[in-house]
């Protein structure tokens, strides 16, 4: 493997490495060395870690003996230990050629997948005021490295950029967002990018749960995956993760949703439910599962009719019931809910399963949709749970 020598990109890096020098900083990728050499120039730096992939570029590095840099052999991060104040990445950032293999240019089929596997690590390396000297090419495509950035809870600011025969070249200064910080001030470990849905971004995280009870006692960790849920940037709709904390700080006494952990005006953080969406397990559950399964369901919307909140998603729940390890449906998403007089949960759940009458027949369930809309019917007068129970009860046969 041929170490990657000085070019356009590393001289444009290497404008801006002594402003922002200081402290411990790591140089990954550092190739020739040229940047980790720099910054090692800096009165402000105590160390500096050169990383590269190549190891006869650490070797070579080593062997200069230069004051304060060591360097080492690692894929990225695989074997960095502590904290950084800056960190310097010129990746290898081309999209691959075909049949094309040279690991010091691709950065991978797309050309961003180094960098997303970067950023997907960076955040533990970095201290929380921590800065990030990032370069890359048009030829990554700028949209998708926003996006890594974001959905990593980064900020960024374009540096300087330069113009070459067929690219351009940007160097943006990376930070961690306040939202980060936060979630690392209150201990949460190991932060990565989950999901995405309309109107909020799901992240995951190591917790330990003992950190929320108040005791004079040390106790041995019991750490939780939690998740974690903020607004997505690009919904138009405001103050929806609020809502979904009220809610859930309701429905939690009633055992109904995630188990909410801690909250702020931007976030929430609840324990991971860990199964499968309703739709994917109903191919597997047997009937006896399924039977459960919807009597739980109609408990819980029942439950919500009577303290008058509708859900809102009921009518089309696939991807808002999640069947955990414990064959527990664990209702999720409530950043619609609302208060109103005319709740429709069981009713709205009634007409999911007519629905799924086919699908449910040849479970062994008994799907008699007159009869069960006839009882829908007769419960939006009432919302007398003995018609919930009646439900049930025809669905089992």
């Amino acid at each position: 493997m041929e170490i990657y020598q000085p070019a356009e990109d590393s001289l444009l890096l290497q404008k801006h490495i002594k402003q922002y020098a200081e402290g411990r900083v790591l140089d990954m990728g550092t190739g020739s060395g040229i940047l980790a050499r720099e910054a090692a120039k800096s009165p402000m730096v105590r160390e500096v870690v050169a990383v590269d992939i190549n190891g006869q570029a650490v070797e070579k590095l080593n062997a200069q003996k230069i004051k304060k840099i060591t360097a080492i052999e690692s894929d990225l991060f695989e074997k960095v230990s502590g904290k950084f104040n800056l960190i310097i990445f010129n990746p290898p950032y081309l999209p691959q050629d075909k049949g094309m293999k040279d690991e010091a240019i691709y950065g991978g089929k797309k050309g961003w997948e180094i960098s997303e596997r970067f950023f997907k690590q960076a955040a533990k390396y970095l201290v929380s005021n921590g800065k990030i000297l990032f370069l890359f090419s048009s030829l990554t495509k700028k949209s998708k490295i926003n996006e890594i950035l974001s959905n990593h809870l980064f900020q960024y600011q374009e540096l300087a950029k330069e113009k070459l025969h067929f690219e351009e070249l940007y160097i943006y200064l990376v930070e961690k967002t306040s939202l980060l910080r936060r979630l690392e001030a209150k201990g949460i470990e190991k932060i990565s990018y989950f999901d995405k849905g309309r109107r909020g971004l799901i992240y995951l995280g190591n917790f330990d749960r003992n950190q929320l009870i108040k005791s004079h006692f040390p106790s041995k960790p019991e750490i939780v995956k939690i998740a974690i849920k903020t607004a997505n940037p690009k919904s138009k709709v405001k103050n929806k993760i609020e809502n979904e904390i009220n809610w859930l700080k309701i429905l939690n006494q009633y055992n109904i949703g995630p188990k909410l952990l801690f909250a702020d005006q931007d976030y929430m953080a609840y324990e991971f439910v860990e199964g499968k969406f309703l739709e994917d397990w109903l191919k597997t559950g047997s009937r006896k599962e399924i039977i459960n399964i919807f009597s739980s369901l109609f408990h819980q919307c029942c439950q919500m009719d009577f303290l008058k909140v509708n859900k809102e998603e009921m009518h089309h729940p696939l991807k808002h019931i999640i069947i955990d390890r414990f064959f527990q449906p664990v209702l999720i998403d409530f950043e619609r809910c609302k208060i109103t007089d005319k709740p429709k949960n069981v009713t709205q759940l009634m007409e999911f399963i007519c629905r799924l009458k086919k699908e449910l027949e040849n479970k062994g369930l008994k799907v008699e949709t007159g009869y069960l809309r006839s009882l829908a019917k007769e419960y939006k007068k009432s919302f007398d749970k003995a018609l919930v129970e009646k439900i049930i009860k025809s669905l089992s046969g």
